[in-house]
């Protein structure tokens, strides 16, 4: 699969790892656990198997121009996984800049080989992951770890995407 996706400034990201390492210190199964050198916190705008020709040239000219955009974090939000396991996320509020963002996108990867059909426009939620799948007492005990937390707003100022084949990371909207 090959993604499109918005990256925290650093501030951000230690926020973000901040949830991560809270989650790891209680005992439960977060992304800090997550050892490859390319992870960091992100939203995922897209995802497909194969990008279509032109697309990240296009790409580039959209982030180029979109970012830095900040957005609100509030809330956790739980996603079904497998069986009876959850993932644990951070919502991200979604302001009209960035619906209009995810829409361009998907324009620019129109024709794009097989979408994944959780990050189409109409049926994406964007969110920052928290942990990996758990089961629902795992989940129980990270809502008692994170507690009621105040929202948080930060900024993405950068864009890559990355392909899960080759596991390797291309920046997007740099230069």
């Amino acid at each position: 699969m090959q993604t499109v996706e918005l990256l925290c400034d650093a501030p951000f990201d230690r926020a973000v790892r901040t949830f991560w390492q809270r989650l790891a210190d209680g005992g439960v199964d977060s992304l800090a656990h997550n050892t490859h050198p390319g992870h960091r916190p992100h939203l995922t705008l897209a995802s497909c198997a194969r990008m279509p020709d032109g697309a990240t040239e296009r790409l580039d000219r959209l982030l180029r121009d979109a970012l830095p955009l900040t957005v609100r974090l509030t809330g956790l939000l739980s996603f079904s996984a497998r069986s009876r396991r959850r993932v644990l996320s951070l919502p991200v509020v979604p302001t009209l800049d960035l619906v209009l963002l995810h829409h361009r996108v998907w324009e620019a990867l129109d024709g794009a080989e097989d979408p994944d059909q959780h990050y189409v426009p109409g049926r994406w939620s964007p969110h920052l992951s928290l942990t990996r799948r758990l089961t629902p007492e795992d989940i129980a005990l990270a809502h008692t770890l994170l507690g009621r937390h105040p929202d948080h707003v930060g900024s993405f100022d950068a864009a890559r995407s990355f392909d899960s084949e080759t596991q390797l990371a291309r920046p997007l909207g740099a230069g």
